[in-house]
């Protein structure tokens, strides 16, 4: 009885100073700047997606849901934030085609479409920064978003889909576009994997 309480006691000690080891190595990463640390933070997950014809694996399919908000959303679950979706006053076209035309001309034009509604993020410390993958950077559409709003002292974690171009040039374009801004490294989410992207995502937000 006796010898079955102390290995009770070395068992429970054991166990208790795993977690505190645990504790330390997170709270060491945290002090170094490697986790973020969302507890007590005002968080908006902003985003861009677009529904309709799509590219996915080398096929063009129709969307309900556009991949970026479907991995939006899953941010915006697991940290409890809030949500806001960025929108063109003119959308952008149902189809494929024409839409990845209209994307190039917007590019090349270097133009900013107006948007449909605009929010204030002066109340949130985080903002996360969801987009496709347009002709290698942000929809131009981001662009007026960001250019409409200070981000001085805000922390920005983008997020991007794609078909196999990654991030492209838009962490650059962000630090051009909002350089007051504390931007972190961003995640790229294949889009015709998307919905199976939940641990990607989550290992991102505890290791960002």
């Amino acid at each position: 009885m006796l010898l079955e309480f102390s290995l009770g006691k070395i068992l429970l000690y054991s166990i208790d100073l795993e977690l505190t080891q645990r504790s330390i190595i997170k709270i060491s990463k945290i002090a170094g700047g490697l986790i973020m640390n969302f507890e007590n933070k005002k968080i908006i997950v902003a985003y861009f997606s677009h529904k309709g014809e799509n590219y996915s694996n080398g096929r063009i399919v129709e969307l309900k849901m556009g991949n970026t908000a479907i991995a939006a959303q899953m941010i915006a679950d697991s940290l409890n934030a809030d949500t806001f979706e960025i929108k063109a006053v003119n959308e952008y076209p149902f189809e494929y085609n024409a839409c990845t035309e209209e994307a190039k001309a917007e590019l090349r034009d270097n133009s900013r479409p107006k948007l449909a509604e605009n929010m204030d993020i002066s109340d949130y410390d985080i903002v996360f920064l969801g987009y496709p993958n347009w002709w290698g950077t942000m929809p131009m559409v981001v662009w007026t978003f960001l250019e409409s709003h200070d981000f001085r002292g805000k922390i920005v974690m983008p997020f991007c889909t794609h078909e196999g171009s990654g991030m492209g040039n838009s962490e650059r374009d962000l630090k051009k576009l909002i350089p007051n801004a504390d931007i972190r490294k961003g995640l790229a989410i294949h889009g015709s994997s998307v919905s199976k992207a939940k641990s990607t995502i989550n290992h991102w937000l505890e290791n960002v």
